[in-house]
C-alpha cells in the first residue's frame, strides 16, 4: 500500500495554514490603534511653552488662562488646542476680584466658533472663592456659548456648611449655582452658636436633628 501523501495534497494544506494565519493577523491588527498610518494631522502645527493670555472687559481683567505647554492642531478635522501639562483658569467679577479658579492635569480646547468647548481631565478642582465652595472631579466640560460647566463623573462639593458628593454636576461657568444631579452620602452643617453644630441629613432632607434636652444629675425638688 502506498502511504505517502500526494504533493498536491501537501500544497493544499500549506495554503490553508497560511490563509488561517493571515486571517488571525488581520483580525488582531484591526483591534490595535492605527499607529502605523502616521499623517501630518497627528502632529501639532504650533507649540507654545508657558502660554498665558487674559481677557478684559471695560479695562478690567475678567479671565486669565495659564499653561506650561500648549499644542495647537489646526490641520485636524476639528481644530483644537491641547494642554498636556496642566491648565489654570481664573475668572474675575466685574469689579476685578478673583471669584472662580479651575485647575486640571490636562485640557483640550475645541476652537470651532460654532462649538467652542473646553475639556479638563484629571484631578479637576473648581474653587468659588466668593461662596467658599470647592468641587473635585475627574472630567469637566465648559461650553463658552452656553456659559455652562458640567460633568458626568463623580463629583465632591465642600463648603463651610455642606458636604455633598454624587454623579453628574451642572452649573454656570462661574460655579455660583452648582447642582449635583445624583447626590449620595451628603450632609450639611448648621451653626447655631459657637458651641453647638448639629447636622442635616441632606440625602433625605430630614434634618436638622434636635439635640436631646440635658437632665441634671441631682435635680432640685419643686417647691
Amino acid at each position: 500500500m502506498y502511504s505517502g501523501k500526494h504533493p498536491v495534497y501537501k500544497e493544499l494544506i500549506m495554503v490553508a495554514v497560511i490563509s488561517m494565519i493571515a486571517t488571525i493577523v488581520l483580525s488582531c491588527k484591526g483591534d490595535l490603534p492605527a499607529t502605523d498610518a502616521i499623517s501630518a494631522k497627528e502632529f501639532p502645527t504650533q507649540v507654545i511653552d508657558r502660554m498665558s493670555f487674559q481677557q478684559t472687559s471695560g479695562g478690567i481683567v475678567v479671565l486669565r488662562v495659564y499653561a506650561k505647554k500648549m499644542e495647537r492642531y489646526t490641520t485636524s478635522q476639528e481644530p483644537y488646542d491641547f494642554f498636556p501639562e496642566g491648565i489654570n483658569v481664573k475668572a474675575y467679577t466685574k469689579d476685578g476680584a478673583l471669584e472662580t479658579e479651575i485647575r486640571a492635569n490636562s485640557a483640550k480646547h475645541k476652537t470651532a466658533a460654532s462649538n467652542e468647548v473646553w475639556e479638563a481631565y484629571g484631578n479637576v478642582i473648581i474653587n468659588n472663592y466668593v461662596k467658599g465652595e470647592r468641587m473635585v472631579t475627574d472630567t469637566l466640560y465648559w461650553n463658552r456659548l452656553t456659559k455652562k460647566i458640567y460633568t458626568h463623573c463623580v463629583v465632591k462639593l465642600t463648603s463651610p456648611d455642606i458636604f455633598m458628593q454624587g454623579v453628574g454636576m451642572e452649573s454656570d461657568d462661574m460655579a455660583r449655582n452648582a447642582v449635583i444631579l445624583k447626590p449620595f452620602d451628603s450632609y450639611a452643617v448648621v451653626a447655631k452658636d459657637s458651641l453647638e453644630m448639629p447636622y442635616i441629613d441632606s440625602v433625605n432632607f430630614i434634618g436638622p436633628f434636635k439635640p436631646k434636652p440635658k437632665v441634671a444629675n441631682n435635680p432640685l425638688p419643686l417647691k
